[in-house]
């Protein structure tokens, strides 16, 4: 207990005093950008994907994308499966974002991901200093985020991005690199921390005459999770030069393991979304932001693989408690980041009742025996039943096990079976 106390603290002091820092560097910054005109790379400053658009943008304490990096790269350190993740948002006036992300979570050496973000906008008119119709051009950005991270403690992440960003517009390019640093520390298992600070000493980008650098900003916030982590509440602040500082807040839950809906308010404008996993290993997410202009749309694919998981598999997975077969045995195995915590096996009816639960703290035994009977040791009938291993460690990560079904049957052997007579043998 003391020195999960000592842990406590320390990761407090480590926090104060980056988050101090990057408050010093931010305010520096943004006395710098006075000068300028314009707020340069505003378009990926105000990104956010469906998921983050879905709990208003306070995404700078939560996890579960690679996109996330966009917000804190420290919350690669907790990522529990290799990850590929696909999103595109749709403005209006025919402009869009597209993003690709990959992550390969680490435990000894460091958690890696790949970040690329374009926006195209629509075909503007081009003309001359007589305003005479010259044709049509439009604006491209590019942004590309090499990312890393490390867990300090079980607790405490650190991580960082190399961000490369390049602007088109018309007949001109340009290209400037910057850094973003970020940091996460979880208090308790329900409750996380997050700070970062983008675009340290750039990116600058000189189109034609003048450098334009993207200014420093400042996100810091909080997660809390309850329901076993099946919902959360997130607020976030962010202080840029320019825009100031603005309040993100959000909400989600998991009203089943395949379902989730989300509500958020991203500065003054009110958000919502739900994701929906075809599998344990895809899920699909949309959101939409209302904004002055128009409805935002955000779709988003995710593919996870790999890395820490947890499996279940019965064998048989048709038994009868009345045959030779009486029982089933449900081989489990779980390869956790952090220590395991706690473990279950859930049994569900086709009318979605759980009528036999297995649970424990730790590791999952290597297998379970079941008899075919519920909770108070009553028979099930004949049918086909469900089950899933749910893992979940001591950061507060979920593992699933593919869903999977067994199923009890008390009848004979079905069939015919051939009756041969004296008068077929003489013949």
């Amino acid at each position: 207990m003391k020195r999960n106390l000592e842990h406590i603290k320390r990761g407090f002091v480590l926090a104060a005093l980056l988050a101090l820092l990057l408050a010093l560097l931010t305010i520096s910054k943004a006395r710098a950008e006075e000068q300028n005109n314009g707020v340069p790379g505003d378009w990926l400053s105000r990104y956010m994907g469906p998921r983050p658009a879905g709990v208003g943008g306070a995404f700078v304490a939560l996890i579960g994308d690679p996109t996330g990096v966009v917000w804190n790269p420290a919350g690669l350190s907790f990522m529990t499966q290799n990850a590929v993740h696909l999103e595109s948002s749709r403005y209006y006036e025919s402009t869009s974002i597209n993003g690709l992300s990959f992550a390969v979570p680490g435990q000894r050496f460091p958690s890696v991901g790949l970040t690329i973000l374009n926006l195209r906008s629509g075909d503007f008119e081009k003309t001359n200093e007589l305003n005479e119709p010259l044709g049509e051009f439009n604006q491209s950005d590019m942004a590309f985020l090499f990312s890393a991270s490390k867990n300090i403690t079980h607790r405490f992440a650190l991580g960082a991005n190399l961000k490369i960003v390049r602007q088109a517009v018309d007949d001109f390019d340009a290209a400037g690199v910057g850094i973003d640093l970020g940091v996460m520390f979880n208090v308790v298992p329900s409750l996380r921390l997050g700070a970062s600070v983008l675009n340290v000493g750039g990116p600058s980008i000189n189109m034609r005459t003048m450098d334009e650098t993207y200014p420093s900003e400042f996100r810091g916030g909080a997660a809390f999770m309850f329901f076993n982590g099946r919902g959360l509440v997130a607020a976030e602040l962010n202080h840029r030069s320019g825009p100031g500082t603005s309040f993100h807040g959000g909400t989600e839950f998991w009203v089943h393991r395949t379902l989730a809906l989300r509500v958020g308010y991203a500065g003054t404008n009110p958000s919502g979304g739900f994701s929906y996993r075809v599998s344990p290993d895809f899920r699909f997410d949309y959101a939409a932001t209302d904004q002055e202009l128009g409805m935002i749309h955000r779709l988003g694919l995710s593919y996870a693989f790999g890395g820490f998981y947890a499996s279940s598999e019965a064998v048989p997975n048709v038994f009868s408690p009345l045959g030779q077969q009486s029982v089933t045995k449900f081989n489990l195995k779980a390869n956790t980041k952090g220590d395991a915590n706690s473990w279950a096996l859930e049994i569900v009816d086709k009318s979605g009742q759980v009528v036999r639960r297995f649970s424990g703290k730790g590791v999952p035994p290597a297998h379970i025996m079941w008899d075919g009977k519920d909770e108070t040791g009553l028979p099930l009938p004949d049918g086909t039943y469900t089950y899933q291993l749910v893992v979940i460690d001591e950061y507060g990560d979920e593992l699933m096990a593919h869903l999977r079904t067994v199923e009890i049957t008390t009848e004979g052997p079905k069939g015919t079976v051939p009756v041969i007579t004296e008068t077929a043998t003489k013949q």
